[in-house]
């Protein structure tokens, strides 16, 4: 009988790492200290390995925001194979005991404090990404009231986790969803 080695878990891309740091340094340092030589230096990379793949620092910026719409969309996608509709997904409460350690709420607390209200790549980044959430819930909901009641709802609660605000009754919660959706 051989002893195998445990499968080891693939190496993380250039940019991978790249974005990682910038996300880190932004929730770590805030956005006055997240300079192009902090990322690179965090990432293990030159400041012209770093400009390679992100040419400014706005360019950096969006790529970390996108990145946050493909992961929340790839938490969508497993949902909603899962049996989960988009609104419920949209709703649900999020357990904030894993909240730190949650790739997908990382990602939007470093892009929250990536924007600053200006017209830029970064703000447009989060518009689309934010848009695309509005979408599948206009898609889902005939009721375009019925939808943005929704986005505003789940909006809500997840602001509330990433502040680390109460969270609502469980059972509370459940019939809010239900009445909602019309599940009631």
């Amino acid at each position: 009988m051989t002893h195998s080695e445990p499968t080891p878990a693939p190496a993380r891309s250039t940019r991978d790492r790249i974005l990682d740091a910038l996300e880190q340094l932004l929730l770590d340092a805030g956005p006055l200290h997240t300079t192009l030589d902090a990322v690179a230096a965090a990432a293990g990379v030159s400041k012209g390995g770093l400009l390679y793949h992100f040419p400014s620092k706005d360019a950096l910026l969006a790529a970390m925001v996108r990145r946050l719409g493909e992961r929340s969309d790839a938490q969508l996608a497993a949902a909603v194979a899962g049996g989960s509709s988009i609104s419920e997904f949209y709703l649900q409460l999020i357990d904030t005991d894993e909240f730190e350690d949650h790739p997908l709420y990382q990602s939007a607390i470093a892009s929250l404090r990536s924007v600053d209200g200006q017209d830029t790549e970064i703000q447009r980044a989060v518009t689309e990404v934010m848009r695309g959430w509005d979408d599948g819930l206009r898609k889902e909901l005939a009721d375009p009231v019925q939808a943005e009641i929704v986005r505003l709802a789940g909006d809500g609660l997840f602001l509330a986790s990433l502040l680390g605000l109460p969270q609502p009754d469980p059972e509370l919660h459940r019939r809010v969803v239900a009445r909602l959706l019309g599940h009631d």
